[in-house]
C-alpha cells in the first residue's frame, strides 16, 4: 500500500472511531482543515510535524499512523516482514522513517530513521491522552536532539531516554546520515 495512502486511512479511521469532525480535529491539532482534509484523501504528503499534531490530537503516538492492518476484521500478524515495513519519508526535511513493529497491540513500538546531514525536525509540546516514553539509540552518525530546556549530542552507540510531553527537536550537525533505532512505550495515564 501505498504510503500516503496508508496514512489517509488511518487517520480517517481514527478522526471516525473518536467521532470528530474535520473542524473539530482541526480545532485540537492546529492544522488547517483544508490541510487534512488533503491528507487524509491522500493528496498530501504531510510532514512529521503536521503528522506529530494530528496524532496529540486523536491521542496516539505518531508510531500509530503507520500502522496497517489495525481496522481489518482478521487480528494483525505478531511478524511484520521487512518487505511489509511501511517507509515514509518526511518532505521537509528528507529523513526516511521505517515502522519496524507489527500491528499486533503492544505498549511497544519500534521505529528506525536514517536523517539526512545538515537536517532538523522539531516537535512542539502536545497533550496527549498517554504518557509516551521514548529511548533513542544511535547506531550511526551524530545527532543534537533537545527535549525542553535539555540538550545532548548522541555519537553512535548512545541511547538517550526521554519523554514526549515537551517540546523535541531532532537535527543532524553531521555530513553524514545518521541513523537511529526508536523505542516508543506508550502508558496510560493514571486517573
Amino acid at each position: 500500500m501505498d504510503i500516503n495512502k496508508l496514512i489517509a486511512s488511518r487517520l480517517l479511521a481514527l478522526r471516525d472511531r473518536r467521532g470528530l469532525s474535520l473542524t473539530a480535529l482541526s480545532e485540537r491539532s492546529g492544522v488547517s482543515r483544508s490541510n487534512i482534509s488533503l491528507i487524509e484523501r491522500g493528496e498530501s504528503s504531510a510532514t512529521a510535524t503536521v503528522l506529530d499534531k494530528l496524532a496529540g490530537a486523536l491521542g496516539v503516538t505518531l508510531a500509530s499512523l503507520f500502522e496497517a492492518g489495525q481496522d481489518e476484521p482478521a487480528p494483525p500478524s505478531p511478524l511484520q516482514r521487512a518487505v511489509d515495513q511501511p517507509v515514509w519519508t518526511d518532505p521537509a526535511s528528507g529523513y526516511v522513517r521505517r515502522q519496524l513493529s507489527p500491528a499486533v497491540r503492544t505498549p511497544l513500538q519500534l521505529v528506525e530513521v536514517v536523517f539526512p546531514p545538515g537536517q532538523r525536525v522539531t516537535y512542539e509540546q502536545v497533550v496527549r491522552e498517554a504518557d509516551i516514553h521514548q529511548q533513542i539509540w544511535l547506531l550511526d552518525g551524530v545527532m543534537d536532539v533537545s527535549a525542553g530546556d535539555q540538550q545532548w549530542r548522541l555519537q553512535a552507540g548512545d541511547c538517550l531516554a526521554i519523554r514526549e510531553d515537551q517540546h523535541i527537536s531532532y537535527a543532524n550537525p553531521g555530513k553524514t546520515p545518521a541513523r537511529y533505532l526508536v523505542g516508543l512505550v506508550t502508558l496510560p495515564f493514571a486517573i
